[in-house]
This record gives structure tokens, C-alpha cells and sequence, in this order.
């Protein structure tokens, strides 16, 4: 026992200082050359913090829906190349429906849409029809990629709120749950999020007769839409638009987009700058229609249909529509952030005041204060000097666990708090092994020395069994666990390492430290 390795020392001593270094950031306000490693303090959760929490639920059909539209153009590419004649072509959920003018084309068109589109299985309908439906394997992978796109998409557009530490983690298979901590506009939150953000860039029909397709007589290949609601004359009035039906850009095409102020009108508009695609396509098409109008469309509203005066080769293009500042910063960030592949819908929401949030943060602080006293004092009153060795060890592991939450960029919940209470708990019960261990060794009239040695090598294999086995089950919550649970099993598996460390070594260290100075030992105080 007195001949502890030295190198144990040092490690402990590291581990000590690395601990009061990533501690302090949570007391007091560091210095600048404090490593960046340890300068963050502890992110406190949704429940300890306040904010937002919602559920949302993605269309993800929507999203199969909107895969197969864009898939139709690529059938209608491969059999004009072909020179095959259509007389329909539609898209219904996951499938295409292709009518053929000849029945003699059926057998080449289905052998070209085979080739082309490899994720469709393909059925002839009657005697010159197709149907192209969707392979289920396909199905379910757009829609895994379309809640996953929505997670990433709302992650960027909360991130720009300025918020720390949000919670966005799917949630079954087609929810998404959102916790920010610390913001409480739930109306605004709710807004930014849910937009779907769908740009479109249109070309306005200049030869069709917008009042004959208004009363029905819509042109092959058009589609009416309005622009946003005015008041003319006391009544609310929306612009009727005649638009060819293909989307020549899309907001997929947007590198960026950033708060301007339109020079003619004097008010806040969106400028947005294309990715290298989308520049080129937007020269091609502004080269090609000079004198003609094209319509810029968000979320289904035409915001504005501006004459293309000259070609556009630098990339850009601006949205206007009588903004305020707020409106055009949040279409800023949604057009940035990209757009939902599908819409959302918020099917539960809370908003958790500050003050709960304090009250929570009491709480669980005078639980682990109270039941750390409690334990420290059991400790000091049963096994007297060797207590009062396992309660210097249990302080330094606590010190671990808030050091280790921290470095890591952990955040702290109520079920967090509960796990560093169990965990106080666990790391007693390791000492408490140990020291009994030492009774019976001693009872049994081995010396002292060779009593503690005994009582820590047999202790050694209970104690790493139990917290290993405790340590696996906190890995499983964690992999499988919500936001709440995830929060129990970080501090839970942070605090069994800590509490394995400091019951192996500093105890033990402690003890070596000090009977290591002693000439003779008598008697121990256990």
C-alpha cells in the first residue's frame, strides 16, 4: 500500500486541475486566454431554461408527391426524344400515367421509360396506356430523406434565431421534435419553422386570354395563380395571373439571399443570388425572353412579375412586396436555410416561462445539495476518517461530472439532475464496498496495511461489474432515448466513469498518501 505508484499521483493530479478548469466557466466569467475547450459553462435544458417545445408532423406523402411532378418532366423529355406522341401525361401520388396517341408506341415507350426511370415499375393500362408506380423500397427512402432534409432545414433557420444548444431529433417515423431553450415566441418560432419556403421562377403566358382561362377556359399547359391579398376600394382583392406550368428556377438554385432595400420603391425586398446552376439557367432564360414578364412565386403566392428588361448574367434577382423589416428578415433566413421538402404541421406546443424554469433549477439544486449533506454525513458518522476520505472523493467526483458536462457541450435537464443525484449514490455505494471489505479483512486479523490492500483488490472486480453493467444501460437509454431521457443517461454515464475513477484511485491514492507517512499503524478509523 505504501508503495502507491507515483504516476497515479499525477494522474490525479491532471484530472484535478483539468476539473477546476472546466468548472469555472459555470461561477464566474473566465479569462480570455482560457483554453476554448473549457470556457463554455453548462447549456441548461428546455425544462431548467425556458422556451419553446413543439411537434411537428412532415407530410412526407407530399414529399413522394412532389418527387414524382418532377419526375414527369423527365418522361416528357425521354419521348419527345424519342419522337413518341402523347395525348396525357398526369402524376397521382406515386404513380405517372401515360396515355400514347398510337398503340404501337406502347411497347418502345415502355421500353424507354424502363431504361430511364429504373425506380418505377411499369403496367401497361388498356390498350395504349402506361403506369408508372413508385417501388415501395423508394417510397420509404423519399420519405426517410424527407424528414431528415426537414430536420437539417429547421436546424439552420432556429440557429439563425441566435438560440444555443435547440433539441431537433425525429420523433417516430414522421414527427420532429423542436425544444429551444431559452426563446419564447412561440407565434414566431412556430412561423419561421413551418414555412415550406417552395421559390419558383415562371414565365408568364403573354399570348393567353386571362379572362377566358378565369372563366374556365385554361390553355394546355398554363395554370392561373394570385398574388397577395389587397384592399382596393374597402374589398380585398388578390392579382389573377395566366403562368406556364413549368418551373423554369427554383429556390434549390439559391446559393443566398439577404435583406436589400429596392432603389425604385424606396422599401425593404430579399436580393438572392443563384449557385453556379441556377446563375446559368437564369441567363439563359432572361437572355431568351427579353420584353417578356416571368412571375417569382413563394409558398404559392405570385409576389411579384417583373418585365425582363435586359439579360441578367450576374446571378441575382429580388423579391419585393411591400416588407417590413421583420418579414423580410425571416424570408431572408427560410430562402437561405432552403426550403421544406414537404409542409409541416405543429401538432403539440408548450411554452415554459423563465420563472418555472428557475423554480426547476432550485429544486433540483437544493436536491442534490440536500442529499449530498445527507450522504456526507452518513459517511463521516459510520466510517469516521475513512467516511471523511470517500466524502473528499465524492466532492472531486461531482467536480468531474459539472467539468465533464461541460467540456462536452452537454446539456443539463431535470432528468439530468436526477442522474447526478443517483449518481452521488453510486459512488458512495463503491466506498462502501470497499470499506466493508476492509472490516472483514480486518476482522479476520490481517494488519492494516495488508487489510486495505485486500479490502480495495477484492472489491475492484464487484464494483467495476456493477457500474459496467449500469453504464451499458445508460448507453441504451441514450441511443434510444427522447430528449429527456437522453438528458438522464449523459449525467448517468458521466458520473458512473467519475465515480469508477475516484473510487478506484483517489480513494485509494488518498489513503496510500497518507498511511504511506506513518512508521506504524496500530488501528484504523473505519
Amino acid at each position: 500500500m505504501h508503495k502507491y505508484p507515483s504516476w497515479k499521483y499525477w494522474l490525479i493530479a491532471l484530472v484535478l486541475v483539468v476539473s477546476i478548469m472546466g468548472s469555472l466557466p459555470n461561477i464566474m466569467q473566465v479569462p480570455s486566454w482560457w483554453p476554448d475547450a473549457m470556457s463554455k459553462p453548462m447549456s441548461l435544458g428546455l425544462d431548467l431554461k425556458g422556451g419553446v417545445h413543439l411537434v411537428l408532423d412532415v407530410d412526407v406523402d407530399k414529399a413522394v408527391e412532389h418527387s414524382v411532378e418532377e419526375d414527369i418532366s423527365l418522361v416528357r423529355q425521354e419521348l419527345r426524344k424519342a419522337k413518341l406522341r402523347y395525348q396525357k401525361l398526369a402524376a397521382k401520388q406515386s404513380s405517372i400515367e401515360v396515355s400514347l396517341k398510337r398503340k404501337e408506341d406502347v411497347s418502345a415507350a415502355e421500353q424507354l421509360l424502363a431504361k430511364a426511370l429504373p425506380s418505377y415499375g411499369i403496367s401497361r393500362q388498356g390498350e395504349s396506356g402506361l403506369r408508372l408506380d413508385l417501388k415501395p423500397d423508394v417510397v420509404s427512402e423519399i420519405q426517410k430523406f424527407a424528414i431528415d432534409q426537414a430536420i437539417e432545414v429547421i436546424r439552420s433557420r432556429i440557429d439563425a434565431l441566435g438560440t444555443t444548444e435547440p433539441v431537433i431529433v425525429k420523433q417516430g417515423e414522421r414527427r420532429i421534435l423542436v425544444q429551444i431553450p431559452g426563446y419564447e415566441d412561440t407565434a414566431h418560432a412556430k412561423e419561421l419553422i413551418g414555412r415550406t419556403a417552395q421559390l419558383e421562377f415562371k414565365l408568364v403566358d403573354e399570348k393567353g386570354d386571362l379572362q377566358k382561362a378565369l372563366n374556365g377556359q385554361i390553355p394546355p399547359g398554363d395554370i392561373i395563380m394570385y398574388g397577395p391579398k389587397e384592399t382596393r376600394n374597402g374589398r380585398t382583392y388578390r392579382q389573377p395571373y395566366l403562368l406556364k406550368k413549368r418551373t423554369e428556377l427554383s429556390g434549390t438554385e439559391v446559393a443566398d439571399a439577404r435583406v436589400s432595400i429596392d432603389s425604385r420603391f424606396n422599401e425593404y425586398a430579399v436580393t438572392l443570388k443563384f449557385n453556379s446552376k441556377g446563375a446559368r439557367k437564369f441567363d439563359k432564360l432572361t437572355a431568351a425572353h427579353v420584353g417578356e414578364r416571368f412571375a417569382i412565386i413563394l409558398e404559392g403566392v405570385v409576389m411579384s412579375a417583373p418585365v425582363i428588361r435586359e439579360r441578367i448574367s450576374g446571378g441575382t434577382a429580388q423579391i419585393t412586396g411591400s416588407f417590413t423589416p421583420k418579414e423580410a428578415h425571416d424570408l431572408a433566413i427560410v430562402l437561405r436555410a432552403g426550403a421544406l421538402p414537404a409542409p409541416v404541421k405543429v401538432v403539440e406546443e408548450r411554452s415554459i416561462g423563465p420563472s418555472l424554469g428557475q423554480d426547476s433549477v432550485e429544486q433540483g439544486m437544493n436536491s442534490i445539495i440536500i442529499g449530498a449533506i445527507l450522504v456526507l454525513l452518513f459517511m463521516v458518522i459510520y466510517y469516521r476518517a475513512f467516511g471523511l476520505v470517500a466524502n473528499i472523493a465524492l466532492l472531486f467526483n461531482m467536480l468531474i461530472i459539472v467539468a465533464a458536462m461541460s467540456m462536452l457541450g452537454a446539456t443539463l435537464t431535470l432528468p439530468g439532475i436526477a442522474g447526478i443525484v443517483l449518481t452521488i449514490g453510486m459512488a458512495v455505494d463503491a466506498n462502501v464496498l470497499i470499506f466493508e471489505r476492509i472490516r472483514e479483512e480486518l476482522h479476520l486479523g490481517k494488519t492494516p496495511l495488508a487489510a486495505i490492500d485486500g479490502g480495495f483488490d477484492k472489491a475492484l472486480s464487484t464494483i467495476v461489474d456493477a457500474n459496467i453493467t449500469t453504464l451499458i444501460a445508460a448507453i441504451v437509454l441514450f441511443q434510444f432515448g427522447s430528449g429527456p431521457v437522453k438528458g438522464f443517461a449523459v449525467t448517468l454515464s458521466v458520473g458512473i466513469l467519475a465515480s469508477m475513477f475516484t473510487a478506484i484511485m483517489v480513494t485509494r491514492g488518498i489513503i496510500a498518501f497518507a498511511t504511506s507517512r506513518r512508521q506504524r499503524i496500530e488501528k484504523l478509523s473505519i
